[in-house]
C-alpha cells in the first residue's frame, strides 16, 4: 500500500517542480498537512482504516488538490484568465504586473515597465 503512496507522491513533486513562483509547492505542502492531519483523525474515528493509511491517503488527496491550486494562482492548469496580479510602484504612483510567460513587467495599459 505505501510504495505506490510513494510513487505517487514523487510524480507529484516532479510535476510542481517546474514552477517559478513557488505557489504551486507551498499550496501543495500546505494541502497535504491539512489531508494528513484530516486522514488520520478520519481513520481514527473510523476504525476500519487506521490512522496511518487515513493519514497517507489524506495527504496524497491534499497535496495534489494543494497543487492544482496554486498552479491556479500562477495562471496554468487551465486557468480562464492568465494572472494579473498587481503591485503597485510608490515612485510611479501606478500598478504594473509580471507576465509569467515572457518574464517581463508590464504596466496596467500593457506598456513595457
Amino acid at each position: 500500500m505505501m510504495k505506490p503512496m510513494i510513487g505517487l507522491l514523487g510524480a507529484a513533486l516532479l510535476a510542481s517542480a517546474c514552477t517559478t513562483t513557488g505557489n504551486t509547492e507551498r499550496n501543495a505542502a500546505g494541502g497535504a498537512a491539512l489531508g494528513a492531519l484530516a486522514g488520520a483523525a478520519l481513520g481514527a474515528v473510523s476504525g476500519d482504516v487506521g490512522v496511518g493509511t487515513g493519514a497517507a491517503v489524506g495527504a496524497v488527496v491534499g497535496g495534489g488538490v494543494g497543487a492544482v491550486k496554486g498552479c491556479r494562482e500562477d495562471g496554468g492548469c487551465g486557468a480562464s484568465a492568465p494572472n494579473r496580479r498587481q503591485y503597485y510602484d510608490e515612485r510611479a504612483g501606478r500598478y504594473y504586473y509580471y507576465d509569467s510567460g515572457s518574464g517581463r513587467y508590464y504596466w496596467e495599459n500593457g506598456a513595457p515597465r
